[in-house]
């Protein structure tokens, strides 16, 4: 087991460098931004006394080697526009965008996996067909068309949540809503073929030859057997989430790190930038990680060797 875990380390490190790079390269690729920062009216001297501050008068690699080593002791560098240091402020976003994942997964997985169990009971009956339906409807949907209809429905047509920002527990619903559709959507079709699959197992028929009650046998034997593959989406689907808050905050004005990174895009403030995405890959390998090591947890047959 530390072998294994010092490898998938290892394997995590080289990723995060590699990402580094590849976010280095390209936030320098899409343009400069002291001329956005200073604004048009900067003279070509001002503009090169600011890049000589920020070291962007120097080459890639010198520079690319300047904020690896600065990243490593914890430092990500200053946000062109706030001043302040990159990290404080995304980990000062962060909270915002982890309590709306957390609220879109508490209720958007427990339904998808209700939904999904009793497709699987009805099998090509009329609740299996609607289930399947409104779960491919629901993945196929881009989410930031969700929240837009949302938005359209529940606060300019009705009157009833409020259309952005986090002000109260009524701001949750609709962002919250629009992440959640997805999941329920996505938890929905995987558990209704896992269990599909545990069904047609012959420990199943021996457990109903038994005479074991059929709740017993859904929920102690085919739900629980059919519980892997879903811990491993839960993983996957956080990590989805997390990518998909730039959108669905950039729609509700949700003050998370979603809505940061594009308003930083815009700006060219590469600094957060490359914070708010070495942030998502280590959010990443640590999940992954996570699920890993719990799989030896719930089936005694996996080894980490």
């Amino acid at each position: 087991m530390g072998a294994y875990i010092l490898r998938r380390l290892l394997l995590g490190i080289i990723t995060l460098i590699g990402l580094s790079i590849v976010v280095f390269v390209l936030t320098r690729a899409s343009g400069d931004p002291v001329a956005l920062l200073l604004g048009p009216q900067a003279t070509a001297e001002q503009i090169e006394a600011e890049r000589a501050r920020l070291g962007l008068d120097e080459s890639m690699p010198v520079q690319y080697w300047s904020f690896i080593k600065e990243a490593a002791t914890g430092d990500f560098g200053e946000s062109l526009f706030y001043h302040e240091p990159a990290s404080e402020i995304v980990m000062d976003k962060f909270p915002a965008t982890l309590k709306l994942i957390v609220v879109s997964l508490a209720f958007g997985i427990p339904l998808g996996i209700l939904i999904g169990v009793l497709c699987a009971i009805k099998r090509n009956k009329a609740f299996d067909i609607l289930g399947r339906t409104l779960a491919l409807v629901g993945q196929a949907l881009p989410v930031f068309w969700v929240g837009i209809l949302l938005v359209l429905i529940f606060s300019v047509k009705w009157e009833i949540f409020p259309a952005g920002g986090m002000s109260g527990p009524q701001s949750y619903v609709l962002p919250a809503a629009t992440l959640g559709s997805f999941v329920v959507a996505a938890f929905t079709r995987l558990t209704r073929s896992a269990m599909l699959d545990v069904l047609g197992n012959d420990f199943i028929s021996f457990a109903r030859a038994r005479g074991i009650s059929e709740k017993s046998v859904i929920l102690k034997h085919a739900l629980k057997n059919a519980f892997l593959p879903i811990l491993t989406f839960v993983g996957l689907i956080f990590v989805r989430l997390l990518a998909g808050t730039i959108a669905v905050e950039a729609i509700f004005v949700w003050p998370g790190i979603g809505l940061l990174s594009y308003q930083s895009v815009l700006a060219g403030d590469y600094p957060v930038v490359q914070t708010i995405v070495l942030l998502f890959g280590v959010v990443t390998i640590g999940v992954n990680l996570m699920i890993d090591l719990l799989y030896g947890q719930l089936d005694p047959r996996i080894r980490y060797t």
